[in-house]
């Protein structure tokens, strides 16, 4: 994955042959043109945990017939403007509402919730440190 700057704040990402494009809205120096950086990452577990829902349904036989999962982040952003520097840069909480309608027992849909949460890829981003190195080339 590569990303090109791009008018005020923005990035322009390559992903393998998909291209989007990451934004700021104009109270933080953006142009507004597409979701933020943090909307993205949110959007990433969102749509990792509805993929990962659909899998292990069908891998335990529950039938989902409509899912629907909102998630909402604590921000503070006064460390990434070096106001105060005390906190953390990212989310210091994250909270996802997972509805879902079919046909199966509220205790089958928790069950399957429970194995989602240990198997989603991007809750494990989200939740555990992953060792990152970055070099100026």
């Amino acid at each position: 994955m590569t990303g090109r700057g791009v008018g005020s704040v923005a990035t322009e990402i390559q992903a393998g042959k998909h291209r989007f494009l990451v934004d700021e809205p104009s109270g933080l120096a953006g142009d507004d043109a597409a979701a933020s950086p943090v909307e993205y990452a949110l959007g990433a577990l969102v749509s990792c945990q509805v993929v990962v829902f659909r899998l292990y349904a069908q891998a335990l036989g529950l039938t989902i017939d409509e899912i629907e999962i909102t998630a909402e982040g604590d921000l503070d952003v006064r460390k990434l403007f070096g106001i105060d520097e005390s906190g953390r840069a990212g989310f210091h909480d994250v909270r996802l509402k997972v509805d879902i309608s079919g046909p199966n027992s509220a205790a089958e849909y928790e069950n399957l919730r429970q194995v989602v949460d240990a198997h989603c890829p991007v809750l494990d981003l989200f939740s555990n440190a992953v060792p990152t190195a970055s070099a100026l080339v």
